[in-house]
């Protein structure tokens, strides 16, 4: 009898709390909206959470910022949104090297405490890239050469730690073959040595190296997603051109800081997937060889702490050290 009194007495609050999730829910947005980007101006996400934010602007009649915060990898991003109100109106978009960096570093942050999913927004394919001069023709001949010469062939990165370097990684532990990873300061800088046959090869941004595949300065060899692309449809993956199995994206998604009410989560996931279905968002990403992978929070949270796991045993079985 005792227990079902303080049962009961608790039901008014509980009750109030309820109403006060619908309330931030019916009233959300109030005030600007604050979109934290991992990665620089310029940037593919970028123009995509851009176009994106427009239509939430028309959609929700109030104003959304996107700010760029791509210092220390994106860290900085994701520290400012967990250090943020959790009422929906700071929120955060970041790439796959979020799942990448609690191998790579000591984070300010929980990975999965301090954030709450809200939506996949869209996943990319990466692509290898050979200089011509390179004798193979695609990603069985390849391996063939690499094994041959171990050691001699090499591989440019955007960086230590970055995800081009952990696919590269992630090739040569699945292919067992040891191929010497070269790091630049940024894509360009990487492109550039590949395209001058300082380095062999490459694993990179589709949009980025498709120009230079079709003038004929770079060969390409497969694409790094399970599913050929959209974009060029005509390349193989490379899981089904010389190693199965392999599988490596680039994604978008988008977070809230934890705490967020989960009405105000449902709200903003659902005009996220209305926006990724609407025909001139869909251009935009087809641009960016991006295809819209709107997802549950629930989906997402899984998905995010397979990549977490997947990069890690990455990233240890490599010895794979940040600059």
């Amino acid at each position: 009898m005792k227990q079902r009194l303080r049962i009961l007495a608790g039901l008014p609050a509980l009750c109030l709390l309820g109403a006060a999730h619908d309330a931030a829910a019916q009233s959300y947005p109030n005030k600007t909206i604050t979109i934290s980007i991992a990665t620089a101006a310029g940037s593919a996400p970028d123009a995509i959470i851009r176009a994106m934010a427009q239509k939430m602007n028309e959609a929700w009649k109030q104003q959304v910022i996107v700010e760029n915060r791509a210092t220390a990898g994106g860290i900085t991003a994701v520290t400012t949104v967990t250090k943020s109100p959790p009422d929906g109106h700071t929120l955060l978009v970041h790439t796959a090297a979020f799942t990448i960096a609690p191998a790579m570093y000591k984070l300010p942050y929980d990975t999965f405490r301090d954030l709450l999913p809200v939506s996949i927004i869209a996943y990319v394919p990466n692509m290898l890239v050979a200089h011509p001069t390179l004798p193979v023709k695609n990603v069985k001949e390849l391996i063939a050469l690499a094994k041959a010469r171990a050691g001699d062939l090499n591989y440019a990165s955007s960086g230590s730690g970055t995800p081009a370097h952990l696919a590269g990684e992630l090739f040569k532990s699945m292919a067992g073959i040891n191929i010497l990873h070269v790091p630049y300061k940024g894509s360009p800088p990487a492109l550039t040595s590949v395209l001058s046959g300082e380095t062999s090869m490459l694993f990179s941004p589709l949009t980025i190296a498709v120009p230079h595949t079709k003038s004929g300065k770079l060969r390409a060899l497969g694409v790094t997603t399970a599913k050929r692309s959209k974009l060029v449809p005509e390349l193989p993956t490379i899981g089904e051109s010389g190693l199965p199995g392999y599988e490596v994206t680039q994604w978008y998604g988008m977070q809230a800081p934890a705490g967020t009410p989960k009405d105000v989560i449902t709200r903003i996931n659902g005009e996220v997937g209305k926006i990724l279905a609407m025909p001139d968002i869909v251009e935009k990403l087809v641009l960016f060889g991006a295809e819209a992978a709107p997802s549950t929070p629930e989906f997402m949270t899984a998905y995010v702490k397979s990549e977490v796991e997947k990069w890690a045993k990455v990233v240890k079985a490599s010895g794979a050290k940040a600059d």
